[in-house]
């Protein structure tokens, strides 16, 4: 095929689903540990007959002539096809500082060890001094590679501009997700106003239990982990149970994880496993991989639970969808409904009571520590959001400011976060948009269940049915339109403040 030369949209997508799912297993292999050198560039030019302007353009020709679906559908083959075009040209340089970052090793207390897993040590260490001490030394290990990450930032950042015809990032990536982020942000930070007073005072009274009267007044986001692991009732939420207690929580639902084989469990602890969970639907519905990295305490089931929502959602898709309403969406906004309205199961007081044996009144106390840590992360991630607005509105001029970053997140929160850490802790595509349009929709949805299955509603299979056949449509639908559903405004926030501890 010569260079010039396209694919009808037809063979496209087919060929993509190839290059999707080999692209998918290579990163699998990397990020649970089996593999410790990344070679997705080579996969790339396997696959060099696929990207090319020639067929970005046709790709957008044909969309321009369609309707309905099929418009939709092109649309988002063209963005793929300009995401792909992106990669051709950048994988081997994403490659290199994803193998260096691999082969990063810090030493502590005279034990040497993989960047990595000190970033997962920092989530057991008892000791307070200890995890800061740990968490200076891997933030400045990761921060050796700023300079890298940044001018990979850029290079793509010129070829998006270039590709889309879009040269504000910020306005490329309203036109994506088909929403304005600046209205998103405002009404966001409006409810962050209206929940400072609530989460005042969570903040003063776990941030005491959990970190304990040594604690600085502020304390750094090197404790976080240890925070949302809510380690010191390790020995109530064990390791060795997490797996077992959440396989149950999702059979009430109807779930039975075991009898899907299309779900493929990963559960080992490896040194060069990422310590963030995470799915890849490398073939929904066929192959879909959920991936955690277990260490005792809450967090083990709420990061199984939060990634068996991803999981159910890629697996209960309908198999008779076009390919790319089973893979390819505009943004992570409607998958992350799933997640995080699964993961809710564990603020329900009576879940901690019905699994882990406690009273009603320390099954009560427990809930509101999950409802302190969700409140913490929400306000963190909305912070994130009005410091990315402000990085990408004025990254052309002067390349953004890492201090907003520390100043707007540890205000947000109570814990300071380093400016050093401004673009490791940088996803693409305004993630933090996603997360937040997810926080507001499964609130939303949340209400919904309690009024139509009732209170039970996390362990009555009505929620299992009514969550299968949204997950049916794959990721066909946006975020908005399911809250339309659910008789919503896209940007109401009172189930999410009432979420929250409001």
């Amino acid at each position: 095929m010569s260079a010039t030369s396209v694919f009808s949209p037809t063979e496209f997508q087919s060929r993509l689903e190839r290059y999707l799912f080999e692209r998918s297993e290579e990163w699998r292999a990397v990020r649970v540990g089996e593999k410790e050198v990344s070679e997705q560039a080579e996969i790339v030019r396997r696959f060099a007959d696929l990207f090319s302007r020639e067929q970005m353009d046709a790709l957008h020709e044909a969309e321009t002539s369609a309707a309905g679906d099929d418009r939709e559908l092109l649309y988002r083959l063209r963005k793929t096809c300009e995401s792909g075009l992106i990669s051709s040209q950048l994988a081997e340089r994403e490659d290199e500082l994803e193998n260096r970052l691999l082969a990063e090793r810090v030493t502590f207390h005279g034990e040497d060890m993989p960047l990595r897993n000190a970033q997962a040590k920092l989530a057991v260490l008892t000791s307070y001094a200890d995890r800061e001490a740990l968490g200076e030394i891997q933030a400045a290990a990761s921060a050796k590679f700023n300079d890298d990450r940044l001018g990979l930032l850029r290079a793509t950042e010129e070829l998006a501009a270039e590709y889309s015809g879009i040269a504000d990032a910020v306005e490329r990536n309203e036109e994506e997700k088909d929403i304005s982020l600046s209205e998103l942000s405002r009404a966001l930070h409006a409810a962050s106003v209206d929940s400072t007073q609530s989460y005042g005072a969570l903040r003063d009274r776990w941030f005491t239990k959990l970190l304990g009267e040594e604690r600085e007044g502020v304390p750094s986001s090197y404790h976080t982990a240890y925070m949302r692991r809510l380690s010191p009732l390790e020995a109530t939420y064990t390791k060795d149970r997490a797996t077992e207690i959440c396989l149950q929580t999702l059979d009430a639902l109807g779930f039975d994880l075991n009898a899907q084989p299309n779900i493929k469990l990963d559960l080992d602890d490896r040194p060069q496993k990422s310590p963030r969970a995470c799915v890849i639907a490398s073939d929904p519905p066929k192959i879909v991989h959920l991936i955690t990295r277990a260490q005792g305490g809450l967090h083990d089931s709420q990061a199984f639970l939060h990634e068996a929502g991803h999981a159910l959602h890629y697996a209960g898709c309908d198999p008779q969808l076009p390919y790319v309403f089973r893979r390819i969406s505009r943004d992570h906004a409607l998958t992350e409904i799933y997640s995080y309205i699964v993961e809710a199961i564990s603020r329900e007081p009576e879940w901690h009571e019905q699994y882990f044996g406690l009273s009603p009144e320390q099954a009560q106390e427990n809930a509101e520590a999950t409802t302190f840590l969700e409140a913490l992360l929400y306000r963190r991630y909305e912070a994130k959001l009005r410091f990315e607005l402000d990085f990408w509105s004025r990254f052309n001029g002067d390349g953004g400011d890492a201090d907003v970053y520390e100043r707007l997140l540890t205000e947000a929160t109570g814990i300071r976060y380093k400016k050093d850490n401004y673009l490791s802790d940088m996803d693409a595509g305004f993630y933090s948009a996603d997360y937040l349009r997810a926080w507001i929709r499964s609130a939303q949805l949340r209400d919904y269940l309690v009024r139509e299955v009732g209170g039970d509603w996390w362990r009555n299979p009505k929620t299992g049915v009514l969550l299968t056949d949204l997950f049916r449509e794959g990721t066909k639908p946006t975020s908005e339109e399911i809250a339309t559903r659910l008789g919503f405004g896209a940007l109401d926030t009172k189930p999410l403040l009432h979420e929250i501890g409001a």
